[in-house]
């Protein structure tokens, strides 16, 4: 697949903080009002079109690849491990453990820690999620910070927001573009700018509190701590008030001079703290509050106060939501206080890292026997609040939005089921066998799975590409009995024998897919590769030739040294296509050094003219 363009990339990835057209889909309910107004303005082709290409894209495994070759080649991989380590461990809590629902034609979610130095998140519409450096290290690699920035980021993807996004902006553009042609009412650069700010305040900032909403949720499923959004944004606001070197991302120490969703497609970073602090406090059935960004209380009472404990800056404000968020968990996981397991100051609740905070801050404070008293109070208030009754009917009504997505997902079309396995195919290709069996377990869930055969059939290439040769044979072997008939069953066992080292069994399923369809190219240059292995270069030769004679413009599969025995013409366009690409790469290299060189040379007046601003 062609790569995505610069100004096409940064158009339609869902961002954490940068503002721009960071893209974003509406609540459900309201994309056919929006549907109807831009047919209106007869734009909705328009509006069609970009979204079709944007979802097609999203659903591509190479786009998928592409997306990250592209981030790495613009951004560097970070360099240290620790950080690539917090991440994963995040990130594959919040993919294994949290509650959520992939859209039939989304992909899994990989990611990668770039090394930007930009305080910034973003989501690909292929559901990939790059991670800048400088948000880890920004974040304090805290996990709980972390997990409420990615979560938010993955709503991003769950939700489509980017192609949804980017095609209400096509449309709403020309839409406006039209209408001023007709009317007349003012110049372009005026028209520009109204786009701009009605795309920005109308389509893509109501869509980042959702993502930050659905992060909330999808986190605090996981298992993470229901304060860090709040935290989050807390360390955010600090880090880029009085830490960041990022001119551009540098935030006014006046509360007054700071972003009030004015021209900013991004909330206001104080706002999504309030926001996400009161869904935490919902969150534990309406009893913990926080006040000053530091004193604690359960249903109004004080508990205590948090202070702050790093070194390098004040963490006062974040400690207090990580001590609010424990209660909030707590009262919102047991429905008495006998389940909080209070037996002395050392032991009580769980070991779980979520309430390390809570409880050092309560021996700290001598607040145990307080802790116990409002805890038993809280909870023999709710009868008479409400709060438990209010707090299960939200939760109810989350669980029937979350079971309308999975039923979605598993009553999907057989045409939606092929293409979920043939993208977990390609995922094997690449060497990915964790996506190639999620893939591969929702296409066997589905209500009308397709063909088992075929199913059986890549997933067990699936399994030998993760290296479960024993249990991919057996899937094989299933495959074959099902349907003995299919050609490419012999072909995906036969890939199979081969990533287990039985060469033998694997010639003769190639050699029986070559006597089922003699016109599939796939056995011969499948048996070629072996028989090259084997040293069997004559009868390589043969199948080389045999693969080239089906399919003679796919000669750049067939390996040069046979390639030039076989049509010397092709040969010869190799090779000059190699030296050209060789030419490029060298001039691609001396451009870039000269731009390093060039960036030394004005870094130093760079510099100069920030410490004067």
């Amino acid at each position: 697949m062609p790569q995505i363009s610069h100004k096409l990339r940064a158009g339609i990835l869902c961002a954490l903080l940068v503002p721009g057209l960071a893209l974003g889909m509406p609540r459900a309910e309201a994309v056919d009002v929006w549907g109807a107004a831009a047919q209106a303005l007869g734009v909705f082709a328009a509006y069609q079109s970009s979204l079709s290409s944007i979802l097609a894209m999203g659903g591509n495994v190479h786009a998928q690849v592409q997306s990250e070759k592209q981030d790495i080649a613009q951004n560097g991989i970070d360099p240290n491990p620790n950080d690539t380590q917090i991440v994963d461990r995040v990130m594959e809590q919040l993919t294994q453990k949290g509650t959520y629902v992939l859209p039939a034609n989304a992909l899994p979610f990989i990611w990668r820690v770039n090394d930007s130095k930009e305080f910034n998140a973003a989501c690909y519409p292929t559901d990939y999620v790059s991670i800048n450096r400088a948000l880890v290290r920004g974040l304090d690699c805290e996990p709980d910070e972390l997990a409420a920035v990615l979560g938010h980021e993955m709503t991003h993807g769950l939700e489509q927001h980017s192609a949804k996004n980017y095609a209400k902006a096509v449309a709403q553009y020309y839409g406006m573009s039209f209408l001023n042609m007709d009317a007349n009412l003012m110049d372009w650069y005026q028209l520009n700018e109204l786009a701009n700010y009605s795309i920005a305040k109308n389509v893509t900032l109501p869509t980042e509190y959702d993502a930050d909403e659905g992060g909330f949720y999808l986190m605090t499923s996981a298992g993470f701590n229901p304060g860090g959004g709040a935290a989050a944004m807390a360390r955010m606001n600090y880090y880029l008030t009085y830490e960041t070197q990022n001119v551009l991302e540098h935030q006014d120490i006046n509360a007054a001079n700071q972003n009030q969703e004015n021209y900013n497609d991004h909330p206001d970073t104080a706002l999504r703290e309030q926001k996400l602090a009161a869904m935490m406090t919902a969150y534990g059935a309406g009893h913990v509050t926080i006040k000053e960004k530091r004193d604690i209380y359960i249903d109004g009472q004080f508990l205590l106060s948090a202070d702050w404990t790093k070194e390098n800056y004040n963490n006062t404000a974040e400690n207090a939501y990580f001590i609010a968020g424990a209660l909030s968990k707590a009262f919102h996981d047991y429905t008495s206080p006998a389940e909080w397991a209070f037996q002395s100051p050392k032991s009580y609740l769980t070991d779980d890292r979520v309430y390390q905070t809570l409880k050092t801050f309560v021996e700290k404070n001598n607040a145990y026997a307080k802790l116990v008293q409002l805890v038993d109070a809280a909870y023999a208030g709710e009868a008479k609040s409400g709060a438990r009754v209010r707090l299960q009917e939200a939760e109810a009504k989350r669980e029937k939005e979350l079971a309308k997505k999975r039923a979605a997902a598993l009553y999907i079309s057989s045409d939606a089921v092929k293409k979920i396995r043939e993208s977990a195919d390609t995922y094997s290709d690449y060497g990915m066998p964790e996506q190639a069996l999620d893939q591969m377990q929702r296409a066997m869930a589905a209500h009308h799975p397709d063909s088992m055969a075929l199913n059986l059939s890549i997933l067990g290439r699936a399994k030998a590409v993760n290296g479960d040769y024993k249990g991919a044979i057996a899937d094989s072997d299933k495959a074959v009995a099902l349907d003995p008939k299919d050609v490419y069953n012999y072909l995906n066992r036969a890939d199979v024998f081969h990533m287990a080292g039985d060469t033998d069994r694997a010639i003769a399923d190639l050699t029986k897919a070559i006597a089922i369809d003699p016109k599939n190219g796939w056995g011969p240059l499948m048996r070629a590769g072996i028989y090259d292995e084997l040293g069997d270069h004559q009868q390589a030769l043969a199948d080389y030739k045999a693969f080239y004679n089906l399919n003679p413009k796919a000669y750049a599969r067939i390996p040069e040294e046979y390639l030039k025995d076989i049509s010397k013409t092709d040969y010869e366009t190799v090779q000059k296509a190699r030296a050209e690409a060789k030419k490029k790469a060298a001039e691609t290299w001396k451009k870039a050094q000269k731009e390093k060189r060039d960036q030394r040379k004005k870094a130093p007046a760079a510099t100069s003219g920030a410490e004067k601003k």
